[in-house]
């Protein structure tokens, strides 16, 4: 009778499962402790773009922490948050939050 090797391929596939959730925090947690900005809660969830880029822009220019202009923080807070979703985010909610963007030009005057 043959060996059974399934208790090292299993081994392999948890290391692997483990690997791959360990690498997906990272980003939750730049996105809560971000030197860059310190964001209100849920401001990513918002419905309404004009209230996203209104939230993120308060929170660019009361922070004290960020390395860049106000603009470009808020920005890239966005930007970042948009580009890790990715196949998460529903289509509507990639569409507001690009809205959002949109909205943050504006409010900055960068049309």
């Amino acid at each position: 009778m043959a060996k059974r090797r399934k208790s090292a391929t299993r081994k392999k596939v948890k290391k692997k499962i483990k690997k791959k959730s360990a690498k997906r925090r990272w980003s939750q947690r730049v996105t809560d402790t971000s030197d860059a900005l310190t964001l209100d809660e849920g401001v990513f969830t918002l419905d309404s773009p004009k209230a996203i880029a209104r939230s993120l822009k308060q929170s660019a220019e009361r922070s004290h922490r960020r390395k860049s202009a106000p603009y470009r923080s808020a920005m890239s807070m966005l930007t970042f948050y948009i580009n890790r979703g990715g196949k998460g985010l529903s289509a509507a909610r990639k569409r507001t939050l690009e809205k959002a963007k949109d909205e943050l030009r504006a409010l900055y005057g960068k049309d």
